[in-house]
Parts: C-alpha cells; sequence; structure tokens
C-alpha cells in the first residue's frame, strides 16, 4: 500500500513537471507563492494583465495530493498557495513578485491577519536559479524601502510538487464576493491592490 501511495506520489509531481515544461514551451512562465489563504491571492493576481491563469492549491508539504481538511491541521507542512501562469512580453516576474509583497503581510510569521498556522506562511516556490534570483532582489528591494515596519520572513525555498485544491476553492471571490469573509478580508484586499497597480490591470 505504501509503495502504491509512493508511486503515485511520484506521478503526480511528474505531471507537474510536464505541466510547467509545457507552460514553459508556450513562453509563459509559472510562479507559485504562497501569502496567505489562497482565496485571497487568487483574486488579485486574476487581475493582471499577462496573467493567464491563476490556481489555488498546495506546496511545500510531505504528503502527496492533500486534502484541504489535511493541509489546515498543519500536519502535512504545505502551504495555501497560487500558481501563476504568465506572459513575461507582458508582465515581468519582478513586477508580480512586487504585487505579491504588497498585498500580504511579509513579516508576520506563520499568520495572515486572523488566520494562523503554517499553512498561512509566507512563502515563494521557485523553479530555477533565475527566479531565485529575481525573488531575492525583490524581497531586498522591500525591506531597504521599509514598506513594512517589520523583519521580512518570506521563505525562497525550491519549487518541489504543486496539488491544485479542490474545485470549489477555484475562483472563490468570483464566485462568493456576498459571503462575509470575501466582504470583510478580500474585498478591501482587491480594492487597495486595484487602487495602487491601476497600470497592471487587465481592464485599464
Amino acid at each position: 500500500m505504501l509503495r502504491t501511495i509512493s508511486i503515485l506520489g511520484g506521478i503526480l509531481v511528474a505531471m507537474v513537471a510536464i505541466n510547467q515544461s509545457v507552460g514553459n514551451a508556450r513562453g509563459s512562465e509559472i510562479i507559485t507563492v504562497g501569502g496567505g489563504c489562497f482565496w485571497c491571492t487568487e483574486a488579485v493576481f486574476e487581475d493582471l494583465k499577462g496573467v493567464e491563469k491563476v490556481e489555488s492549491g498546495y506546496s511545500g508539504g510531505t504528503v502527496p495530493d492533500p486534502s484541504y481538511e489535511q493541509v489546515c491541521s498543519g500536519d502535512t507542512g504545505h502551504a495555501e498557495v497560487s500558481q501563476i501562469t504568465f506572459d513575461p512580453k507582458v508582465i515581468s516576474l519582478k513586477q508580480v513578485l512586487e504585487v505579491f509583497f504588497t498585498v500580504h503581510d511579509p513579516t508576520t510569521l506563520n499568520r495572515q491577519g486572523a488566520d494562523v498556522g503554517t499553512q498561512y506562511r509566507s512563502v515563494i516556490f521557485y523553479s530555477d536559479d533565475a527566479q531565485k534570483a529575481v525573488a531575492e532582489q525583490v524581497m531586498k528591494e522591500v525591506a531597504d524601502e521599509k514598506l513594512w515596519s517589520g523583519k521580512i520572513v518570506t521563505q525562497v525555498v525550491p519549487f518541489k510538487a504543486f496539488y491544485k485544491a479542490e474545485d470549489y476553492h477555484q475562483e472563490y471571490f468570483k464566485l462568493h464576493g456576498h459571503q462575509p469573509y470575501c466582504e470583510m478580508v478580500i474585498a478591501p484586499k482587491v480594492a487597495k491592490f486595484r487602487a495602487h497597480f491601476k497600470d497592471l490591470l487587465k481592464d485599464n
């Protein structure tokens, strides 16, 4: 049984790697980031011009294809993430990460607001040395410019696997914008983002 699970996990990782290779072959780039609840980050990145797809999911853990309930337990080691596929000819990775560091607090360890746990950690999963260099550059600039008062605790770690979250998590804000959490937490974050990055919006 354990051997079967291990094989299935290996197949899933291989499929993710193939998907990333296909994206690169199209001229697209993929970056995976975690900045608290993935409903929030997905809602922001979907508005960026040059962004072709945003999927909510889980990365950075030890359990293959975890469920939302497993991730919320904190036992799997995964972070809630948004995997962003974008056209670097339209928007650069640097611009994507500048948005990332603006729309969440990278100074709070394992939490965003009332959401507490390692699954809500601030993290960037890079796929190659070039992405790692850009992530470290942007993080240094954010620290130097003192955009946040505390010390930045964002992890910059190698990408290993992405597991897409359950269907009901995808496009959550777009589909459930009138729910209390969406109105009180996500909507103000999206409004702040849209005001700050007008030039990068798809409808501009």
